[in-house]
């Protein structure tokens, strides 16, 4: 039986909008695959360990997870201009020393915040701007720096920690919460909106992606390629340097050995989220999603009473296995 003209056109278009629809909908799973994978992921702890989803436990999932994401945005802006960013825990130590030991010499806290968080943008800056003006790595840059901060961290106190028992206030600003939300967690959410809305909406945002893409067409289009560099370091030493001090207030005390393997904890993160470690993909959402779900899996773990090192095995197989799931999606996707 032979098709009319009008029934192969009404046929066509069926296959077209079956077509579209189908890429539609790989798009749609490419962008939320990690959001099911989390959403997956708390079902399963739900029925593994009941008490999961209980307020306590949810809240302290949020306070656990506020260090490691505040740390973690900072790190997708510097992988975003294709960079990275090592020196991360050593800073957030060093801010969280500072903090304690200007409190502890009766200095205003908010003023010693301050200072602090400044050390921790020009500790930033420095090694940005050793990268981007001098052409060094910035894996050698943020690796002298991790090393050579560190060593700063253990010598303001000779590597005793340092006492920041102060004003409640202080107190709260790490430890506290706002009903049962912990306020370190609504600072961390604060931040990742913030620098989505930069990424996204800005021209500074755009630059980043810029630079990420391809950084000789950035600088021949006239783009301030070294300045963005030097900025997103900066921007990330002063969140790692914030993370260090919500800690100091939360333990009311300054450890110089805290965040250590943070930068490795940052890293995955930002790769797990969907960011291209070679810059000019990704975003902020994806890291904030990948925070909670690693955290997620290790308080399940600790609920079920997993030690730390088995802790670690499968947080490495479950890293492997989401990029590896990511990556397939992608791929489908973009055939669809």
């Amino acid at each position: 039986m032979t098709m009319t003209a009008t029934e192969e056109r009404t046929d066509e278009r069926n296959v077209l909008r079956r077509n579209l629809a189908g890429r539609r909908g790989a798009e749609l799973i490419v962008k939320f695959n990690l959001v099911l994978v989390f959403l997956a992921l708390c079902a399963v702890a739900t029925v593994l360990a009941p008490e999961f989803l209980t307020t306590r436990n949810l809240s302290n999932l949020l306070q656990q997870s506020a260090l490691t994401g505040i740390v973690a945005v900072g790190m997708t802006l510097v992988i975003l201009t294709a960079g990275i960013d090592l020196s991360v825990g050593s800073v957030a130590a060093f801010g969280g020393m500072t903090v304690a030991l200007l409190i502890d010499n009766d200095m205003n806290f908010v003023l010693a915040i301050l200072i602090s968080l400044a050390a921790g943008a020009g500790f930033g800056a420095i090694m940005g701007g050793l990268s981007a003006y001098l052409s060094l790595p910035a894996f050698m840059t943020t690796l002298a720096g991790l090393t050579a901060i560190r060593g700063l961290s253990y010598l303001l106190t000779d590597g005793e920690p340092a006492n920041a028992d102060t004003s409640e206030t202080f107190q709260l600003i790490g430890g506290g919460f706002v009903g049962y939300i912990p306020i370190a967690g609504l600072i961390f959410v604060g931040i990742a909106i913030l620098a989505g809305l930069v990424l996204r909406g800005t021209t500074f945002g755009e630059y980043i992606y810029a630079v990420g893409s391809n950084k000789e067409a950035a600088r021949l289009s006239g783009l301030p390629v070294r300045g963005v560099i030097t900025a997103v370091f900066a921007i990330s030493g002063m969140l790692s340097a914030l993370a260090g001090v919500l800690l100091t207030s939360r333990l009311t005390i300054g450890q110089p050995t805290a965040f250590d393997g943070m930068e490795l904890d940052a890293i995955a993160a930002v790769v797990l989220g969907g960011t291209n470690l070679f810059g000019g993909r990704g975003g902020v959402m994806g890291t904030f999603v990948a925070v909670l779900l690693l955290s997620v899996l290790r308080n399940l773990c600790n609920l079920m009473g997993l030690g730390s090192f088995f802790q670690m095995v499968v947080t490495g197989l479950i890293l492997v296995v989401a990029l590896i799931l990511n990556m397939a999606i992608e791929k489908r996707g973009s055939r669809a």
